[in-house]
């Protein structure tokens, strides 16, 4: 079944996005620089993309830069002026992605922040609120994340956040994984917190069986 769903993303990709010459090279340079291959799918960047567009976002913030694939995405949604402000743990990550935004031409938009996120983000402050938020980062902070997503953004600004089904391990109330935990304790405050509408819909594709959260700030 994995190779099928594979073979539909592919069918996807080749009808409505295209060759990218951009997004292929950062994909290569990322494998040749050593860099995980967890980047969203094809469709999946698209989807960010569209999404971003349809918000108006101006604003941008990531959690989780990686190689910056997902990054090219969301920058080219911006419009003249717009920023994305994305943090990334790994010194070597960064800059591996700081190269590929440049080569995407991207990288006038886009501010890489190095260091663990939670403490990038209690160090923003009296910036501009964001208008869309996209976390992939490590799932064990998924909480913590859209709470300060929540503060950060303004009244109306959309979150997606990945990697939320874990191929069912979500359902999974005894295990041990700290990445479900921390799914887990997601799902508890997203349905906790008024200040925030929500849904999550699973996916199957090249990132196998997965899903993502969609919420918006009241």
């Amino acid at each position: 079944m994995g190779e099928r769903w594979q073979a539909v993303d592919n069918y996807i990709a080749a009808k409505l996005l295209g060759a990218d010459d951009a997004l292929a090279t950062t994909l290569a340079n990322n494998a040749e620089q050593g860099l995980p291959p967890i980047d969203v799918s094809a469709a999946q960047g698209k989807m960010l993309f569209l999404l971003a567009q349809m918000a108006g976002a101006k604003r941008i913030l990531e959690i989780g830069t990686l190689g910056g694939y997902s990054t090219i995405w969301l920058a080219r949604a911006l419009p003249d002026g717009g920023e994305l402000v994305t943090l990334e743990l790994e010194d070597h990550h960064a800059k591996v992605a700081h190269q590929n935004l440049e080569r995407a031409g991207v990288s006038d938009k886009v501010d890489i922040r190095v260091g663990p996120a939670a403490g990038s983000l209690a160090a923003m402050t009296g910036e501009e609120p964001f208008d869309f938020v996209f976390i992939d980062a490590d799932k064990q902070s998924n909480a913590l994340y859209v709470a300060e997503a929540i503060r950060l953004g303004r009244s109306g600004a959309m979150i997606i956040v990945d990697n939320v089904v874990r191929e069912g391990g979500v359902l999974e109330a005894d295990s041990d994984d700290e990445r479900i935990i921390g799914t887990r304790a997601l799902f508890d405050m997203l349905a906790a917190d008024p200040r925030l509408d929500a849904t999550a819909i699973q996916t199957v594709g090249a990132k196998k069986w997965d899903g993502f959260v969609l919420a918006r700030v009241l």
